[in-house]
């Protein structure tokens, strides 16, 4: 139900999307709570493993930290409130916190497709230009790439906030879990086209853009390995396969929650709604770990033989 408030008078936010669901909140509660910390776990192992051995002190596995620090991020952003309002009979948040959430949900996604597109790249000169890799990745430009990587989405999405808040609102009622930015503009009842083109031209920028420069890496790997030795082939499978299912996995649910959030989606169940909403950050920050230490075989190795070293 909409309730004609002043935005001076708004508050607080009053996230719809949860289900009154009596006593089974508590094994709710439980299982997102054991899903958080095995996230929380399966993250911190992967980079302390790469920050304890100078073995892994590469551009790759560089990144490969960077991707799991934002993974460490992009959960933190969710599932605290999450849990909260597991247990909370009054789903509510105040406007601040519902800001902060933005701010750090969107960028997750953004830092998620630039780390994303430096990985492709490392692994385009790793593939391509094997003979020149050490010239051209070199720790001044990996620190730039990764520096680019976080400071360009969290300027974006200050300037996406500072678009946001100052919007004159109709109503308070997200129909989420979470708040994210396009659903509080949806809210507004003054002029949104400076949010709405600007809006585009993040969404260019920060998802966009990145695909279409990973599609291009990833013609030029599939070239030289087409016309490549074996032994290439095989390094370019062990090393891409990881990155793109990563990148399947992650666009397949940023997609579906842009679809939903400008689309009517009323026909699908209300809980697989719920679930496809917050897909790309509960299973994606525990997918790329489980992927990344299964694949890389030099993580495996590292895993294998230390585990083998205390065992008596």
């Amino acid at each position: 139900m909409w309730r004609n408030i002043n935005s001076s008078r708004v508050s607080y936010f009053t996230l719809a999307a949860y289900l009154d669901s009596g006593l089974l909140r508590y094994l709710f509660f439980m299982l997102v709570l054991s899903l958080y910390l095995l996230i929380l776990c399966a993250n911190v192992l992967l980079i302390v493993v790469i920050c304890m051995n100078r073995s892994l002190h590469e551009p790759m596995y560089v990144f490969l930290c960077s991707l799991f620090v934002n993974e460490l991020y992009g959960s933190t952003g969710l599932f605290p409130l999450l849990l909260l309002q597991i247990l909370s009979d009054v789903h509510t948040v105040s406007r601040p916190l519902c800001f902060l959430q933005i701010f750090c949900v969107h960028s997750y996604v953004c830092i998620g497709y630039l780390n994303l597109t430096v990985m492709s790249y490392d692994r385009y000169l790793a593939i391509c230009c094997p003979l020149q890799y050490n010239t051209r990745m070199t720790t001044k430009k990996v620190t730039m790439l990764i520096a680019v990587t976080w400071l360009f989405p969290f300027l974006a999405i200050v300037v996406l906030i500072s678009l946001t808040s100052p919007l004159q609102l109709c109503g308070n009622i997200i129909h989420k879990v979470y708040c994210d930015n396009y659903s509080v503009v949806k809210l507004s009842c003054s002029d949104t086209t400076v949010n709405n083109v600007y809006g585009l031209i993040y969404t260019f920028l920060s998802i966009i853009l990145p695909l279409l420069l990973i599609l291009y890496t990833y013609m030029r790997i599939l070239k030289v390995c087409f016309s490549g030795s074996k032994q290439t082939r095989q390094k370019a499978v062990s090393t891409c396969t990881p990155h793109l299912a990563s990148l399947l996995n992650f666009s397949f649910g940023v997609c579906f929650e842009v679809l939903q959030s400008r689309f009517n989606m009323s026909s699908v169940p209300i809980m697989l709604r719920i679930f496809l909403s917050i897909y790309f950050l509960t299973c994606q920050p525990l997918f790329n770990p489980v992927m990344y230490g299964l694949k890389m075989s030099k993580i495996r190795n590292l895993y294998v033989h230390r585990v083998s070293r205390q065992t008596p």
